[in-house]
């Protein structure tokens, strides 16, 4: 929504509202449509180049690592993540914030409050290094950002969920207690995934066995939709809330 109006010749500065949940929407679609794009192209244009393995067994689908380092593929996911970057960091500040004025008097809480901020501040970096460094160029730095990615995401969903657990305990809202109940649920479903993506990852490179990686590629993709999930549950949690965007148009003197 905009809104500006002019009185007696002095302009009012422009101000932008859009509501919370439309920016946490936005914030997980892009790198949603950016993935689904990537393995879409990737599997349709780039199959054998995407699909390929170290001991030539048989893989029908594309990792996500194999899926965003070619190109286009390379530069649509570096465009969406670019651009999911610093709503993301608004959307961690935001709850940073909300958990210090809910459990100002509480210590622990407090506590687990700047170490969430931590770990998505870390998580979100992970992202941009695992994006920005694809696996075809420097391998080791990949790997290192996606592992980063993986770690900071989990012990983050884990610790919000500790928080969110106090705050059902102590709030009358339904929409606390549905927020609590799927975090803990995608939480569950995002470790299950990792689990079995490590498995069928050491499998493959252990016995090469056919169709180990296609699985690990299916299961890399439930880890990452999960997590998108997971961060999604922000709807709830900011529902009535709003972004402001202010635009002064008064002069200034230096």
């Amino acid at each position: 929504m905009l809104q500006s109006s002019n009185i007696l010749g002095h302009e009012r500065p422009l101000v932008i509202r859009v509501s919370f949940a439309t920016c946490v929407l936005a914030t997980v679609c892009l790198p949603l449509l950016g993935l689904i794009t990537c393995v879409f192209i990737s599997s349709v244009f780039h199959f054998e180049d995407a699909t390929g393995t170290h001991c030539q067994v048989p893989n029908y689908l594309p990792s996500i690592s194999a899926s965003i380092s070619l190109s286009p593929e390379c530069h649509i996911w570096r465009f969406c993540i670019g651009l999911h970057s610093a709503p993301r960091l608004l959307v961690a500040f935001t709850y940073f914030k909300f958990y210090k004025a809910r459990f100002a008097t509480r210590f622990l809480e407090s506590s687990l409050s700047c170490l969430n901020l931590g770990f998505s501040i870390s998580e979100n970096l992970g992202l941009l290094l695992l994006t920005y460094v694809s696996s075809t160029e420097t391998y080791f730095v990949h790997k290192e950002g996606f592992v980063l990615f993986i770690v900071s995401s989990l012990i983050y969903m884990l610790i919000t969920c500790r928080l969110w657990k106090s705050i059902k305990k102590y709030s009358l809202s339904p929409e606390d207690a549905k927020s609590h109940h799927w975090k803990v649920r995608f939480l569950l479903l995002n470790v299950c995934f990792c689990a079995f993506a490590g498995f069928f990852y050491w499998k493959h490179n252990m016995y090469c066995e056919s169709g180990s990686y296609t699985f690990f590629a299916l299961f890399e993709y439930l880890v990452v939709f999960s997590n998108m999930a997971f961060h999604l549950t922000a709807v709830w949690d900011f529902k009535s809330r709003e972004v402001m965007l202010i635009s002064s148009s008064e002069d200034k003197d230096f």
